[in-house]
């Protein structure tokens, strides 16, 4: 038996909650939620419960700290989650989690997996599922729904400013208004990626790619925001030929070594 399949308890997500909130952020809420059942931590009458990033990182090990910090944040704004801190030290920044319960309530539609029944203590409890039977997924109706998806994408300000800022940095002109590009932007964003993001690669690639006459033509939209997005973003910016491995120019280096006498 392979050891890559189930023998253990999986993680939890209904398909409606990542569809309304994105799939990192139902998998952390469903977790989060978790925690709160077992919390004997409450506040005001409210539930909470705490954890360090590194603390996410060791129940989350496919995620990396900016991925886990990114999905917090994007939850928190979302306003599903409150953040507080209840350390009993003032230098004790660890933090301190709650659901909104109503919040997810009122955003999530209720289906047949529903992730809401009613809670006599006035919160909403998420269903534990541990099965579900799949349905048959024709080709034609993963056809359909591409299509669906592609057909409703909406530029938004943030899509403009990112293809924008992309043209103005590389010299060429992708138009904003093509349909796959906005699906990249709009996933990326979707999974908890900012502007900045998008604005640090589009730098670091520019930095690698700009004046290299072979790579040059990758610095478009479906290179860029493709799967590796989040791999990029992770690089380091490229240095200088003149730069050593501390960031400083040589020149810099060697009058801070022989003083303001030094000539270049």
């Amino acid at each position: 038996m392979s050891r890559l399949l189930i023998d253990e308890p999986p993680l939890q997500v209904l398909p409606s909650l990542a569809r309304e909130l994105g799939l990192n952020e139902a998998i952390m809420l469903q977790q989060m939620h978790y925690w709160l059942i077992k919390s004997s931590h409450e506040f005001e009458g409210v539930k909470w419960f705490y954890k360090t990033l590194e603390d996410w990182q060791t129940e989350f090990p496919f995620w990396s700290i900016m991925t886990i910090r990114r999905t917090l944040t994007n939850l928190e704004k979302q306003k599903v989650i409150r953040i507080g801190n209840f350390n009993k030290k003032k230098f004790d920044k660890t933090k301190w989690y709650t659901i909104e319960y109503q919040c997810v309530n009122r955003r999530c539609v209720q289906n047949e997996q529903t992730m809401c029944s009613s809670c006599t203590d006035g919160c909403v409890q998420f269903e534990q599922t541990y099965t579900r039977e799949y349905t048959e997924t024709t080709t034609e109706n993963n056809n359909n729904v591409s299509e669906e998806k592609l057909s409703k994408v909406v530029w938004t300000d943030e899509t403009r400013h990112i293809i924008d800022y992309l043209n103005k940095r590389t010299g060429k002109k992708y138009s904003v208004k093509t349909k796959k590009t906005a699906q990249l932007v709009h996933k990326l964003l979707d999974n908890g990626f900012t502007v900045e993001d998008f604005e640090r690669v589009i730098d670091i690639k520019c930095k690698q790619w700009l004046n290299n006459e072979k790579m040059n033509q990758y610095l478009r939209p479906r290179t860029l925001f493709s799967e590796k997005f989040e791999d990029y973003l992770n690089e380091a910016p490229a240095r200088t030929k003149q730069q050593g491995a501390s960031g400083q120019s040589v020149s810099d280096k060697m009058k801070e070594l022989f003083g303001s006498d030094w000539q270049g």
